[in-house]
C-alpha cells in the first residue's frame, strides 16, 4: 500500500501545490511562443539570419501553415467554437463555482490558449492574401515576430494569473487546514 500512496501523492488532484502542473504550465506557454502559427520561431530566426533558401522555406511553411488554419476555421469553426466553449464554462463552473481546483488548474491552462487560438486564426487571416500576393520573406518574419510577442503577452498574463490563484489557493489551504 505504501507505494500506491507515493504514487497518488505524485500525481495528487491539488494542482496548484504539485511540481507537474508547473512544469506543464511552463512547457506549454514555451511551446506556444516557440510554434508561432506551426512555425518554429528558430526558423524565423535563421531566414533573418541566412535569407535565401532558409526565407522562401520560412514563406512556404508559413503558407501551408496559414491555409491549413484557415481551412480549420471555416470548415469546423462553428462546432470547434461549441466545443471549446462548452469545455471552458465547464471547466469554470466546477472550477470556480464547485471549488474543484484541478478544474480551476485546468480552465487557467486552456482558456489563454483559447485566446491565443483566436489571435492566430486572426493573425492567419491577414496573412493570406499578403502570401497570395507574394510577400517578401523579411515581412513575413517580422509579422510572425509581431505576432509571438502577443502571444508571449498572453502567456505572461496567464503565467502571472495562475501563479496569484495558485499561491491564494496554498495558502488559503496551509491557513484553513
Amino acid at each position: 500500500m505504501h507505494i500506491f500512496d507515493t504514487v497518488l501523492e505524485l500525481i495528487n488532484m491539488r494542482s496548484f501545490s504539485n511540481l507537474w502542473y508547473w512544469i506543464a504550465l511552463a512547457v506549454t506557454w514555451s511551446s506556444a511562443s516557440h510554434w508561432v502559427l506551426g512555425v518554429p520561431f528558430d526558423m524565423v530566426l535563421r531566414a533573418r539570419r541566412r535569407g535565401g533558401r532558409a526565407a522562401e522555406d520560412l514563406v512556404t511553411l508559413t503558407r501551408v501553415n496559414v491555409a491549413r488554419l484557415l481551412m480549420i476555421g471555416r470548415e469546423g469553426g462553428m462546432v470547434l467554437s461549441v466545443v471549446a466553449s462548452f469545455v471552458l464554462t465547464s471547466l469554470g463552473v466546477l472550477g470556480f463555482g464547485y471549488h474543484m481546483e484541478f478544474a480551476q488548474a485546468v480552465f487557467l491552462m486552456a482558456f489563454p490558449l483559447a485566446f491565443v487560438g483566436l489571435l492566430s486564426l486572426r493573425a492567419a487571416a491577414r496573412f493570406e492574401p499578403l502570401l497570395e500576393n507574394g510577400v517578401a520573406p523579411d515581412a513575413v518574419a517580422k509579422m510572425l515576430a509581431r505576432h509571438r510577442v502577443s502571444v508571449q503577452a498572453v502567456g505572461m498574463v496567464a503565467i502571472l494569473v495562475t501563479t496569484m490563484w495558485g499561491m491564494l489557493q496554498n495558502f488559503s489551504i496551509s491557513v484553513l487546514g
